[in-house]
Parts: C-alpha cells; structure tokens; sequence
C-alpha cells in the first residue's frame, strides 16, 4: 500500500494494530493455561475480553473509514509473542513461570500502548 497522504498512513497503523490484536486473542488462552496462580489465570482472561471489545472497534473504525482491516501483519507483535512462546516451553517452577508471563505480557502491553498512542 502507498503512502500518498496522512489518512494512508492512519490506515496502515490501525491495520496494525488489527493484527497485533488479533494475534493477542490467540496467545491469550495459551497463557492462561500455562499460569499457575488463579489470580494471573483470571487476568489473561478478562485481557481476552477486552481485547476482543478493541477489536470490535476496530472493525467500526475501518466501518466508518469504508476500509477493510485485512492485508497487513504485525511483526513486531509476533515477535514479541514467538518470544513468550518460547518461554512457555521452558522447565520453571510455578513462581518463576508466572514472573515471565506477567513479563511477557507487560511487553505486549506497552507495544499496544505505543500503537494506540500514535493513532
């Protein structure tokens, strides 16, 4: 896709953040399962939630911009994700596994922050 104007470029970040998003909707239940505190369990849960209400505006905003929201991967979140991935495989104790998934979340998190701060 060019880049001829600014709403172009509005376009093209909300795409990414499309796909940001929904590559969070996968990862989340796998990380939920992987958390040994019902505490952490619950919040990757309600994450879901709230993230499937993002992307329903999503699909509004690209609605209302008459544009659809397809045709662009988020590479910066897979990253990120193939990276939590790879943590999930690691032999830790219960403790130690919760840390880096409330550690790989945060990461994911500040990653949609910056995304939602530029749009």
């Amino acid at each position: 896709m060019a880049l001829n104007n600014l709403k172009d470029l509005y376009v093209e970040q909300l795409r990414d953040l499309y796909s940001a998003e929904n590559q969070i909707l996968k990862a989340l239940p796998q990380m939920a399962e992987k958390a040994s505190h019902q505490e952490l369990r619950s919040a990757f849960e309600e994450h879901r939630t709230v993230t499937e209400r993002q992307v329903e505006r999503l699909d509004r905003i690209f609605s209302d911009l008459s544009e659809k929201p397809k045709g662009h991967h988020c590479k910066g979140m897979e990253g990120l994700l193939k990276e939590g991935q790879e943590l999930m495989q690691e032999k830790a104790a219960d403790d130690v596994m919760d840390a880096g998934l409330i550690a790989a979340a945060q990461r994911v998190e500040h990653y949609e922050m910056a995304g939602y701060g530029t749009v």
